[in-house]
């Protein structure tokens, strides 16, 4: 019997507060920057890379967060039947933070028992555990940390099955995923589906991103036999599987450094990827044949991965990630046609084989092995046979909602229908007029007033973005026409401008709007174009009349505060910070300005306190306060030893003096 219900989940949980203001614009490259080894095949390079550009909006960041754990109720949602038990929670992404084998009573995923957002996504907060979805954009999902739809839908088998569903508001388009468990099922079943409206071909993106608890015997098995690696700056090439580093790479527990390699599966195998513990049990990952890559992710030994694993959950708990995605390569989309359909199954199970064989020295022996029991389980042809099936249950429309996500599909609806447009949400995938909000409220008001409305100037927040042609084309001829001539109006142009590579008109835009009313808002963005053409003079003076014109908010006094340090204005940094309100003076990354600018004047006595600090938002990769350490150590050396300071030093200070646990967040060996 198959049932779905909700339930409370109670979790410690970080302060998880609202979001930032400032745009964040896209990368002007289009691809992703690879390192690639000219060796490689052409099939390997040709998708590389591709559509793979930094892109938020017209989301905002979500940084204001800290490690002070409350315990939290969550909604969750409970899929079960006599095998398997799956626990969703819609608020945060549709993360599916539990797999219960029931039999066993064995836990498949790493179940994290706290939520601690950390800075790792594209609008910078995730938490780690489960199984995430990411689409659209590369990177963690822009709404990973953020509410979705959720559905019950009735199956003509007579089963209920749970609908995720939303509308993609940066590549503009809507997503459904449906996750069944048919009575009897051992495996749960994911139907995923993607839907290009448009009448031209967008670049698309997906990883299900599988987190499973790593032990020291913990295995990763794929069907493989070599896969595409790199350390460092070291280009991505071709490595026989297992052996790297001279270990058993399949082995998390024996790589040093922070890893990652994704598996060359032939065309001809089936799909698939596993982790098996020390008894040869663990979780199966299988798919129909449209989801290809396959990955592996570990943190390490090293004492920056371990760091980052306490950093994320508990102390004592780690886990590896294994991956599945639409390309050979992360870093990189997939060209979706005109008006195409993508849809795929992926099934979720306990593997359960023989441990001798699984845990084989020989690659071949163990990959075998496992594919067999995998045949076992869910055979390739069941599951090509079931998804072929279930076609027709993907249109089905749901029986109860189950949860709301944003207001902006019901927005983009309503658009359509008002000017007289073809909607191309589907009836299926329901986006409720109750779901408006107060965000789209004055996008709205454009709609059908054709006037944006006004906004104080000291307003702390000019409100939700939108970039879309569609709203922009809107915004255009209200202001062509005289309608909402106002600050606002030019303001959030600019940012729809800039962000569709028009430069010229964003600082139109942006120019009018302070001739309107000069706000911090449009020179900060100012700011941001005058550094995309590097003209820093330009970029310091707009962040300097930005601060002047208010309002303050964190956002701003962080963004200008890291400026000056990049300008390595040292001495205008330390004044700034000196001068800033208790509120703003309170940010966890002032205490790192200050101890920078202090640290630069000689002023030694003022850094040390900072290394005490629990930071929240160090992001993956960054060695902020390790290279404070450093130099802290070496600049005091000099003074002992009445030695210059000087790059030798600050390579004897890197030998001799290891940071301590809390700051290293180092991913390599060496400290890079």
């Amino acid at each position: 019997m198959t049932t779905l219900s909700s339930a409370p989940y109670i979790l410690p949980a970080g302060r998880f507060g609202g979001e930032n203001p400032l745009p964040v614009f896209r990368s002007l490259n289009e691809n992703f920057p690879l390192h690639l080894d000219p060796e490689l095949p052409d099939e390997e390079r040709r998708y590389a890379g591709w559509k793979a550009q930094f892109r938020m909006l017209p989301h905002r960041l979500q940084d204001d967060y800290d490690r002070t754990r409350q315990p939290r109720t969550f909604r969750s949602l409970v899929l079960q039947n006599e095998h398997l038990r799956a626990i969703f929670l819609p608020e945060l992404g549709g993360r599916l933070v539990s797999l219960v084998h029931l039999a066993e009573q064995r836990e498949l995923l790493d179940r994290n028992p706290v939520f601690q957002p950390a800075n790792l996504a594209i609008r910078n907060a995730w938490f780690s555990g489960g199984i995430e979805w990411n689409m659209g954009c590369f990177g963690h999902h822009h709404l990973t940390c953020s509410p979705v739809f959720a559905a019950r839908v009735h199956a003509p088998q007579g089963y209920d099955f749970l609908r995720l569903y939303e509308f993609d508001r940066t590549k503009v388009f809507p997503w459904q995923i449906d996750f069944h468990l048919p009575p009897g099922s051992r495996c749960l079943l994911v139907r995923v589906r993607l839907l290009n409206p448009h009448a031209h071909e967008i670049p698309m993106y997906w990883w299900s991103n599988i987190a499973v608890p790593e032990t020291r015997g913990t295995r990763v098995l794929a069907p493989a036999d070599t896969c595409l690696h790199n350390v460092g700056d070291q280009p991505l090439s071709i490595a026989k599987m297992p052996a790297l580093f001279g270990q058993d790479a399949s082995y998390s527990s024996s790589l040093p450094i922070t890893h990652e390699f994704f598996y060359r599966l032939e065309d001809t195998r089936r799909p698939w990827i596993a982790a098996v513990a020390e008894d040869g049990k663990g979780l199966a990952q299988m798919s129909t044949s449209r989801l290809r890559g396959r990955k592996m992710f570990c943190w390490g030994m090293g004492s920056g991965g371990r760091n980052w694993q306490t950093y994320l959950s508990e102390p004592g708990r780690a886990y590896i990630e294994i991956q599945a995605g639409l390309g050979r390569l992360q870093a990189g989309c997939l060209p979706m046609p005109a008006h195409a359909e993508w849809s795929w199954t992926e099934a979720y199970g306990l593997l359960s084989g023989d441990p001798r064989t699984l845990h084989s020295p020989d690659w071949s022996v163990a990959r075998s092995a496992a594919e067999q029991d995998m045949e076992r389980l869910l055979s390739a042809r069941e599951l090509e046979s079931w998804h072929q099936a279930s076609a027709a249950t993907a249109t089905l429309p749901p029986s109860e909602m189950l949860h709301t996500g944003s207001g902006w599909g019901a927005l983009e609806r309503l658009r359509a229908e008002r000017q007289g447009a073809h909607c191309y949400l589907p009836p299926e995938m329901e986006f409720p007029v109750s779901s408006l909000g107060a965000e789209q409220q004055p996008w709205l008001e454009l709609l059908e007033t054709g006037t944006l409305p006004a906004r104080s100037a000291t307003a702390a927040d000019p409100g939700a973005y939108l970039i879309q042609d569609e709203w922009r084309w809107l915004l255009e001829r209200a202001l062509a026409a005289g309608r909402g001539d106002h600050w606002l109006s030019w303001y959030h142009l600019g940012v729809a401008r800039l962000e569709n590579h028009e430069p010229l008109g964003a600082r139109s835009a942006w120019e009018r709007s302070l001739a309107l009313q000069p706000t911090a808002w449009a020179h900060r963005n100012l700011a941001q174009l005058a550094r995309q053409q590097s003209q820093s003079a330009e970029a310091l003076e707009h962040y300097t009349q930005a601060w002047a014109c208010g309002p303050h908010t964190s956002a701003l006094a962080i963004e200008y505060a890291q400026y000056l340090a990049d300008l390595q204005l040292y001495e205008r940094l330390d004044g700034f910070v000196r001068t800033l309100a208790p509120a703003f003076a309170a940010h966890e990354r002032m205490s790192i300005f200050r101890a920078l600018a202090a640290l630069k004047a000689g002023r030694l006595a003022e850094v040390e306190p900072v290394f005490s600090h629990p930071f929240a938002t160090i992001r993956e990769g960054e060695l902020t306060l390790t290279n404070l350490w450093f130099e802290w150590h070496a600049r005091q050396l000099a003074a002992r030893e009445n030695v210059p300071f000087d790059a030798a030093l600050l390579a004897r200070a890197q030998r001799e003096f290891p940071p301590p646990h809390n700051i290293d967040f180092r991913l390599l060996a060496g400290g890079s």
